[in-house]
């Protein structure tokens, strides 16, 4: 296992009953690198969205449980926030909860020309996820496989 996805399951683990004590939901967790610095970003929600008191409580207890724990050898940032509502669909949680919702898909390599999809999430397997497309003229589904996805995000409408 990668030094960034034991950081990632080891803060999960002590980021748990922290979010429960505090009534929220772990959505994810990154420790990622951007320039310079290292991010460890925990993404909490519950239904209704959280606040930015719930963001504030879960970030000091868990500052605190990791100041004690130690276990990342970086110097990083931590961050606590709402997914946001364009939130990345990284697991298949994610995918079930926004069956039949509208979804940005980005994928690593053009198909047919594009590299970015829109539509309705009808399904997904551990392999492909499938959306319903429409143009002016059909309805099709486009099945894609998910080793070709790089990212998949809930659509915004403005």
């Amino acid at each position: 296992m990668a030094k960034r996805e034991s950081y990632e399951e080891r803060t999960e683990k002590l980021l748990l009953p922290v979010a429960q004590k505090n009534g929220v939901e772990i959505y994810d967790v990154e420790y990622v690198k951007e320039g310079a610095d290292w991010y460890l970003r925990c993404f909490i929600d519950k239904e209704g969205g959280v606040s930015i008191d719930h963001c504030e409580a879960v970030s000091r207890e868990l500052s605190d449980l990791l100041d004690a724990e130690d276990f990342i050898e970086d110097a990083y940032i931590l961050e606590v926030s709402s997914p946001g509502l364009g939130r990345q669909l990284k697991k298949d949680k994610h995918l079930e909860k926004s069956l039949l919702q509208e979804v940005d898909v980005k994928t690593y390599k053009p198909i047919d020309g594009c590299k970015d999809f829109t539509g309705i999430l009808k399904a997904f397997d551990k392999d492909t996820i499938t959306l319903v497309m429409s143009d002016d003229k059909e309805i099709e589904d486009k099945v894609f496989n998910r080793k070709e996805i790089a990212t998949i995000k809930l659509a915004l409408d403005f």
